[in-house]
């Protein structure tokens, strides 16, 4: 029973992976149509980025008045009706409109699986939770991409994977009574403490360190992938087609990483794992950087980051109700995730910002910023917690 539930966690992960590509598969075609200018993709992003930061700062509250279960199905659901709107519109302000929903059920079903999994599986059930989510980022532009070439267009494109969320949304509903039997020990011995808000979580000891540590984890991961190509052709002299089949290989780093790492992560431990990760991130930065002839080195290191950064993110979450306590786990992890969208919604812009006002090779020491910052964080996070 518990291993359908699993099955279910891990099919919910990956239709939270399934819409976050679509708008930028898209939206060449969609600009175009609606007569908005390319950068207004930008806006769209924005709303969905400050949804997902409101109802992960809400899971808390909302898991404990609904259970995990719910808030599941309930947030799956609410991303299908916004996927349902974008298939809709017409209109620039009609995908704003719909953008708020979308970035609500996102964030509120991300915080909640993250912590269940947190909770009551092993280590190697995170880091596959993310391999899955991984996967079905990767599908989204192959869906997208059929509906354009085949003539269907970019609406058919959100109402397919419209359709996969309406049909996970049933599925949950129907299986809530195996979350209830899997958090039933656990939710008893959670019902005399009390709703952990925001402003007491920062003040538990070590959790401002991990906050800092999950904002330069998600800097780092989404500059390196968004700016990675231009890097590559601008300054490196790479040719455009190279250097987009290496971006790609980044985001497959991360996914084939967390793969591999499912089958150490118990045996090692996550305080190991993010150590070691962080560790090769900054070494293929360095590599990344270095100004040789030949080009073989950064390119290969662009890969090697993602596959090294592949087990920080899973390990920090999954560490958290060790950490700080099983109490307290739902409140902080929602914490953690909305910290990690705001490392992830405004980094990468900001290093447009100073690209387009100095140079794009700075790009590893930007990179290079965010990594130091995640060691620093996290071996200081290690000393607090030991003490």
């Amino acid at each position: 029973m518990f291993s359908l539930l699993l099955v279910i966690i891990y099919v919910a992960f990956i239709s939270l992976g399934l819409p976050d590509s679509l708008l930028g598969s898209a939206w060449p075609v969609m600009h175009e149509e609606m007569g908005a200018p390319m950068s207004y993709a930008g806006i769209v992003s924005m709303i969905i980025a400050g949804g997902t930061i409101i109802s992960s700062l809400m899971s808390d509250k909302l898991t404990r008045k609904l259970g995990a279960g719910l808030v599941t199905a309930v947030s799956v659901a609410m991303t299908a009706t916004a996927l349902f709107g974008f298939s809709l519109s017409g209109a620039f302000w009609q995908l704003c409109l719909w953008a708020i929903p979308y970035g609500l059920g996102a964030g509120a079903v991300d915080a909640a699986l993250n912590n269940f999994v947190a909770l009551h599986y092993a280590a190697r059930h995170m880091s596959w939770l993310h391999c899955f989510w991984g996967l079905g980022a990767s599908i989204s532009p192959y869906i997208m991409g059929f509906c354009l070439t085949g003539g269907y267009g970019w609406h058919a494109g959100y109402r397919t994977v419209g359709i996969v969320q309406v049909v996970l949304t049933v599925v949950l509903f129907v299986t809530l009574p195996l979350w209830r039997q899997k958090v039933k020990e656990q939710e008893e011995a959670r019902e005399s403490a009390a709703h952990l808000p925001v402003y007491k979580a920062i003040r538990i000891k070590g959790v401002p360190c991990v906050l800092l540590a999950f904002f330069g984890y998600c800097a780092m991961e989404t500059t390196a992938g968004l700016w990675a190509s231009s890097y590559l052709v601008e300054y490196r002299g790479v040719d455009a087609e190279t250097a987009a089949m290496f971006a790609s290989l980044f985001y497959l780093g991360i996914t084939f990483g967390r793969f591999l790492n499912g089958f150490v992560a118990d045996r090692l431990g996550d305080k190991l794992l993010v150590r070691l990760g962080v560790i090769v991130v900054l070494v293929r930065i360095v590599l990344l950087g270095i100004p040789v002839g030949n080009n073989a080195v950064a390119l290969a290191g662009l890969v090697v980051i993602g596959v090294g950064g592949a087990p920080i993110y899973p390990s920090i979450i999954h560490a958290t109700p060790i950490n700080f306590g099983a109490e307290n786990s739902q409140s902080i992890v929602g914490i953690q995730m909305a910290s990690a969208y705001v490392g992830s919604t405004f980094m990468p812009p900001l290093f447009g910002a100073i690209a387009g006002s100095s140079h794009i090779g700075a790009y590893p020491i930007y990179l290079g910023v965010f990594a130091v910052l995640m060691l620093v964080m996290t071996e200081r996070l290690n000393r607090v917690l030991s003490k």
